[in-house]
């Protein structure tokens, strides 16, 4: 009887404490792989990553990666502007000479660049090439892939008036979330407290039983 008392006053304490572990284990997880497109418009003078994300299904298999980048103007061919093979980084001679900056991941699967000091002669079509070949024991199968970006650089940054809801409800999401979880630590401690509260008072009556028991004993009396 004691050991169940015990066990149902400790389980709001429990539930409480397994409620903050989620909380810090959803904090701490690694990061999933997602491909998000680039944006598309530019601003002169500022500087532009140009994103490039291609997810590997098996991160744990190996694999040989090459990445080359391509610029084309309006009315104009491709013509190669930077590469990633065999470990090393290469930029080509071209009008981007001095101002492409590798923006990627160690692992490979974001592969995006940034142009520095954008002009508005960096309009025009880029396009990302990978290739990977994966090492297994049999065999070393090839995966190619490619992303298009369509950029478009202007001389002064419009209001975005998207970026800026999306801000604000991020900002209300935070508080909203911020107070749900105040008010879950705040009645999860009043809950653990009333149950302590209430197993010593339990524990309390449980141990007077015996005293009030022999008090009221009736004594025998000799004649």
């Amino acid at each position: 009887m004691r050991s169940w008392r015990r066990t149902m006053a400790a389980l709001p304490r429990l539930v409480c404490a397994s409620s903050v572990a989620l909380v810090l284990w959803a904090g701490f997880c690694s990061a999933v792989c997602v491909e998000v497109p680039s944006e598309t418009e530019a601003v002169q003078g500022k500087d532009m990553k140009l994103l490039c994300i291609s997810c590997m299904k098996r991160e744990e298999v190996t694999a040989t990666t090459v990445v080359e980048w391509f610029y084309r103007p309006d009315g104009g061919k491709d013509e190669p502007i930077y590469d990633y093979r065999n470990k090393n980084f290469r930029e080509f001679p071209s009008r981007f000479s001095g101002r492409l900056q590798w923006n990627g991941s160690k692992d490979m699967q974001d592969v995006s660049i940034t142009v520095l000091n954008v002009t508005l002669n960096d309009s025009g079509v880029y396009t990302c090439n990978i290739t990977r070949e994966f090492e297994f024991e049999i065999h070393r199968p090839l995966f190619t892939s490619s992303r298009r970006i369509q950029l478009t650089v202007v001389e002064e940054a419009g209001e975005d008036f998207t970026s800026v809801i999306s801000e604000i409800m991020m900002y209300i999401l935070l508080v909203f979330l911020t107070l749900w979880l105040l008010i879950e630590m705040v009645y999860c401690y009043r809950k653990v407290s009333k149950a302590e509260e209430a197993a010593q008072e339990n524990a309390t009556d449980y141990l007077a039983i015996p005293s009030e028991n022999k008090e009221n004993c009736p004594v025998p009396v000799e004649e």
